[in-house]
């Protein structure tokens, strides 16, 4: 099934069941209000979800209400946690061979994530507005899972069936501030605002062939400026799947239902496939010619972030967004 939120409800949104076509959707205030309230008690609302998600795609209803996708929230509006991972070793490498550094062989064995910003996400039509251009402003081209309740220290095998939706997203960051506050020795905040999750979030059942061993096995394609820009294989080169990078975010703790996992943004080993993000096009630029140039997102700049299944479908519909000023 798919799920989304409207922006109509409050700071969490209303949710609502979308159907397979992304078309019509359904609100289901009597089974949950929110996704959250969904998630935490999932053993009970999914099957209620689901019941009205294999109504609906059988063909619009009275009930049915046709999908507008500037009307919808990010599907989880706030989170109660959001790790992000960087799974995709290929892109890690690049990034420090244009520095002349090797990818310690530790990477290979243990997961790099840190804390990212759950306090609020954008919606999926929504604009990215930041202060000044000179801050660097990326995109970032991902795959996230959201968790029920996951208990401390979880095995990776038993972390799997802890996912229950999965989604996109686009991983906002502001590149120009990210040295500095990492020569701090204590990680991301000013460098790391909002992102946006994906129109929908789905169920990994409705993923079909193309979700296994805890890996989404599609192409993730993006757009700048309406031009292709990247087409990676989210099923290749990912170091760790996400049943080992919940397992790893649990490993001291709990996770709260709710909790977003993210891949970290997906490269493959394969240049011809392009890249996800601004900085590692930059960064195949200096490894080739000695410095980067292409420069980072300007004001106007557009971003479209989609994965097509086999059919040629989307499936968890367009993030679209614009770059915009600050207070504009």
């Amino acid at each position: 099934m798919k799920l989304a939120s409207l922006k109509s409800g409050g700071r969490d949104g209303t949710l609502i069941v979308v159907n397979h076509a992304l078309t019509h959707y359904v609100i289901v205030a009597d089974i949950a209000e929110t996704l959250q309230e969904a998630l935490d008690d999932w053993t009970n609302t999914a099957p209620r979800l689901n019941a009205v998600s294999q109504a609906l795609n059988l063909g619009p209803t009275e009930e049915s209400v046709l999908l507008d996708f500037t009307a919808l929230a990010s599907p989880l509006p706030r989170a109660y946690e959001f790790v992000d991972g960087s799974a995709y070793l290929p892109h890690v490498d690049r990034v420090r061979r244009a520095r002349g550094a090797d990818v310690p062989a530790s990477f290979y064995e243990d997961p790099l994530m840190y804390q990212a910003t759950s306090a609020g996400f954008l919606g999926p039509r929504d604009p990215v507005s930041v202060a000044s251009e000179e801050y660097g402003i990326d995109f970032e081209a991902e795959v996230v899972v959201v968790t029920d309740d996951v208990p401390m220290a979880v095995t990776g095998e038993q972390a799997a069936d802890h996912i229950q939706l999965v989604g996109l997203i686009n991983d906002v960051s502001l590149r120009n501030l990210i040295p500095g506050e990492l020569a701090k020795g204590f990680g991301f905040l000013q460098s790391k605002p909002r992102s946006a999750l994906s129109p929908v979030l789905v169920t990994p059942d409705e993923l079909g062939d193309a979700w296994q061993d805890a890996v989404l096995h599609l192409p993730l394609r993006s757009w700048l400026n309406g031009e292709r820009f990247g087409e990676p294989e989210a099923g290749v080169d990912m170091q760790f799947n996400f049943a080992q990078l919940v397992s790893h975010a649990a490993m001291t703790r709990p996770l709260t239902a709710g909790t977003i996992v993210g891949s970290g943004t997906v490269a493959n080993e394969d240049e011809s496939k392009g890249a996800s993000c601004l900085a590692e096009l930059r960064m195949l630029e200096i490894i080739a010619g000695g410095k980067p140039t292409t420069p980072f997102m300007s004001f106007g700049d557009t971003i479209r972030i989609e994965m097509l299944d086999a059919a040629g479908d989307s499936v968890f519909g367009a993030i679209e967004q614009v770059i915009q000023p600050y207070g504009q």
